[in-house]
């Protein structure tokens, strides 16, 4: 209690108050004595309240253009989203036009559509059915590479990520052991489909997939499961998880909906028009 008496009773250091009391005794404290310092503090008390004056008098002449401006800014980004909407609209229509034409072009003389089994093949339409769901995703603390650098491959296969080629292989797998449409993260894959890398990044298609990596195959689901779990693309996924510990699930599903492909281009191959005989 009694160094908490002598805090309150002492709150300024003895030191302070000895070199406050010999100042003001050498008449060096207090306002300034001198008409010249007078001028000097009064001159530099209106610069202060001028500049402060000058200040809040641009900020409020400019806060209306900042405003304006903004809004500006907001009905264009408005404009180029109604137009960005259109335009994918426009595409839609587009593509719809080009799948009724597709298929009209697939009737043959005959009058029998191939159009919807051309299609599943294709990748063009969407489809569903039972099948499997296999869930590959990285393995817990996993480092973005050996060296730190995240666009760096170096001791990327020891990091315990997915790579490009384990989803090729996990794809192929799925084909061979009979997948009739596959879809990763709800890509639609098709002949013409790629997975590749971009740095750490898995890319289907040219678009960014994010972990975890869902795969969908339309199938036999209990025999295509089993199947793929005893294909070699299947072991080498099982080595994956033995070895760096990548987290997989796989199951068969009653019913699975896979949607169409983006795009379906050909640019090179043609089809072979029968010649008639005479």
């Amino acid at each position: 209690m009694s160094l908490i008496t002598n805090v309150m009773d002492h709150s300024l250091d003895d030191g302070y108050a000895e070199a406050a009391a010999r100042k003001k005794a050498d008449g060096d404290g207090g306002m300034p004595k001198t008409l010249r310092a007078k001028l000097g503090l009064a001159a530099g008390l209106v610069l202060a309240a001028l500049i402060v004056t000058v200040g809040a008098a641009q900020a409020r002449v400019a806060a209306p253009v900042v405003a304006k401006e903004r809004e500006e800014l907001i009905d264009r980004i408005d404009r180029e989203t109604e137009a960005a909407d259109e335009l994918e609209d426009g595409i839609d229509e587009l593509r719809e036009d080009v799948g009724a034409r597709q298929r009209e072009a697939l009737r043959d003389s005959g009058g029998s559509d191939r159009s919807e089994l051309v299609g599943i093949l294709a990748g063009a339409v969407a489809v569903h059915g039972p099948g499997v769901r296999l869930v590959v995703n990285d393995a817990k603390d996993t480092t973005a590479g050996g060296d730190g650098d995240p666009r760096s491959t170096s001791g990327f296969s020891d990091t315990g990520r997915v790579r490009d080629r384990d989803l090729q292989r996990v794809v192929n797998g799925l084909w061979e052991s009979g997948a009739e449409a596959v879809s990763i993260n709800g890509q639609r894959l098709t002949a013409l489909s790629a997975i590749r890398a971009a740095g750490d990044a898995i890319l289907v298609d040219n678009r960014p997939l994010v972990p975890p990596y869902t795969v969908l195959a339309v199938g036999d689901g209990p025999q295509l499961r089993d199947r793929f779990r005893n294909s070699a693309d299947g072991v080498y996924l099982h080595v994956l998880q033995e070895n760096y510990d990548i987290r997989t699930a796989l199951s068969a599903e009653e019913d699975l909906r896979l949607p169409a492909a983006p795009s379906v281009i050909v640019r090179t191959a043609q089809p072979i028009t029968e010649k008639g005989t005479s």
